[in-house]
Order: C-alpha cells, then structure tokens, then sequence
C-alpha cells in the first residue's frame, strides 16, 4: 500500500518530464519546483480556507469541498508556473536554435531561482511548514499481514490513476492531444499542417504543471508538509520513474512511477528506510546503464493512438 501510494505520486509527476521530452527532447530539471509549488498552493488554500495544521481532518462533503479547491489552486499555481518557465527560461533558446547544454543550464539555474524565491521569510522560508491533515491517516479496517490500510493512501492512489488516466485519453483523442503527438513525432511537418508550435508547446508545460499541481495536493494528503527544497529529490525519483518507464511515454510514466514506488517500499522494508533514496538512484543508474529507452521505451508521437 505504501508503494502504490509513493508510486502513484512520481507517476504523476514523470508524467511532466515526460511530456517536455516528448516533444521537445528536453530534461526540464526545473519541474520538481513546478511540483513544489503545487504543495506551496495546498498550503496557501488551506490557509485562505482558515484551516489549521491543529484542526481534525475533515470526512464527507466538507472534505470534497476541501480537496476540491485545494486541487484547484495547486494546478494553477503550477500551470502558471510551468507556463512562464517555458517563457521566460526556454523558448527564447528554442528560437535562436541553442545547443541543448544551453537548455540545461537554463533548466538549473530556473529550478535554483524558484527554489530560493519561496524560501523568502514571507513565502515559505527554509525551514519545513506544517499543512493541516486533510484526510484523516486512520486505519480503516484490519488487514492481512499488518498493512495499513487508510483514507490517505486509498484517496492519493486512485486520484492519481484517474488524473494520468484523463491526461492519456486527452492526448490521444482531443484535438490538441493530436497537435502535441504530431510535434513530437515530426515538427517540421507539422508546422507545414497549420499546427502551432508555440501554442502546443504551451500547453504541453501546462498539462505537465497541472499533473505536478494535482501531485502536489496529494502529497499533502499523504505527508501533510511542504519546504523551499522538497521538489529536488522528488523531482530526481519522479525522473528516474519517467526514464525507468520510458521517457516520451505516457504509460510508462504510470508503469515506471508504480515500479520505482514499489521497489522502494519493499527495499525499505529489506534494508530499512534509511536506504530508500539509495535504492530510487542505484534504479536510475542500472536503468541507464542496461536499459537507457526504459521498460516501454515508446515516445509520444510514436504511441498508437
């Protein structure tokens, strides 16, 4: 339970990394902050709401209501941020035709800008902030094997699935999921079809941040928490799902999420929790090393529609 949880929160946020890659061929290493700002949003909603990190977690319609409008003020507040980012940080490069090292090194220097402006005393600061509990960590019933089965988890695991789920029917079927496919497999032609490249750029940082904004809110729900630095080894787990699945692909940003939340919790649970980062980086490592397209290995535009 505990990996499906964790697995279902770096799918959703591969699914960023692997959407840029997709149709830009770019690593955008400034997502994990776009994801940061998403817990950033949870805890700017609950504020507006009046809600406390003392106050009881909420049940029934009061928790919808709750969750509704943290979800909302988390993927806008990641939207834009993603959208900017692309901007102000990428396609000024994109259209002088820059090296990819130039994107890189624009990719880092605007996740350590988005970092350290949260971490001004009047946002965030440095030091962890407490979120309220939203849903409550309870047991619900009595398990096999002592697992612990809780609102938290079932809540994060089944809204995640049923987010990367809209983000995958979207991009086959809509007119615009079409446009991002039809980029990524081929822009030069097309652009000759009449698709506009910039527009589709746009939105493809914009379904990446919402998936970060939603990844965000559940995070909360999960590890009611957030700090200036939480996306960075997140963000690194998240894009070690991404290339672990596939990166360029959409269903393997789920595979490889769920895989890599799995493995860390059955590792942590071998060697003990103190070895969970360790085993998310030696992943990576064996991944690239033995198998560097990933478990599924299937681009965006290549993906069958």
């Amino acid at each position: 339970m505990n990996g499906l949880a964790l697995g279902a929160l770096y799918a959703l946020v591969a699914l960023g990394y692997t959407l840029v890659y997709g149709v830009l061929r770019l690593i955008n290493f400034a997502h994990s902050e776009v994801f940061m700002i998403g817990t950033a949003g949870t805890l700017f909603a609950t504020t507006l709401l009046g809600i406390g990190p003392a106050d009881p977690a909420r049940t029934g319609l009061a928790l919808a209501g709750v969750l509704l409008f943290c979800l909302v003020v988390s993927m806008a507040g990641s939207g834009l941020t993603a959208v900017v980012l692309e901007l102000v940080a990428y396609r000024p490069l994109r259209r002088r035709g820059a090296t990819r090292l130039a994107f890189l090194i624009s990719a880092i220097g605007a996740s350590l800008f988005l970092s350290e402006v949260l971490a001004i005393p009047r946002l965030l600061g440095r030091d962890r902030r407490p979120v309220p509990e939203l849903v409550s960590h309870a047991q619900l019933f009595n398990a096999p094997q002592g697992a612990v089965i809780s609102p938290d988890k079932i809540i994060t695991f089944v809204a995640a699935i049923a987010m990367m789920v809209a983000l995958d029917q979207f991009v086959r079927r809509s007119r615009l999921g079409r446009g991002i496919r039809a980029v990524a497999q081929d822009p030069e032609t097309a652009t000759l079809m009449g698709v506009n490249i910039d527009r589709v750029v746009s939105v493809t940082f914009l379904l990446g941040g919402f998936m970060a904004g939603a990844a965000g809110l559940l995070y909360e729900v999960r590890f009611p928490g957030t700090k200036f630095d939480i996306g960075f080894i997140f963000g690194i787990k998240a894009f070690t799902a991404a290339v672990l699945g596939g990166i360029g692909n959409l269903r393997g940003a789920l595979v490889g999420g769920l895989t890599l939340g799995l493995l860390e919790a059955f590792g942590g649970a071998v060697f003990g929790s103190q070895w969970i980062d360790v085993i998310g980086f030696v992943i990576l490592v064996v991944i690239l090393l033995f198998r560097p397209t990933g478990l599924l290995g299937e681009a965006i535009g290549r993906a069958r529609a």
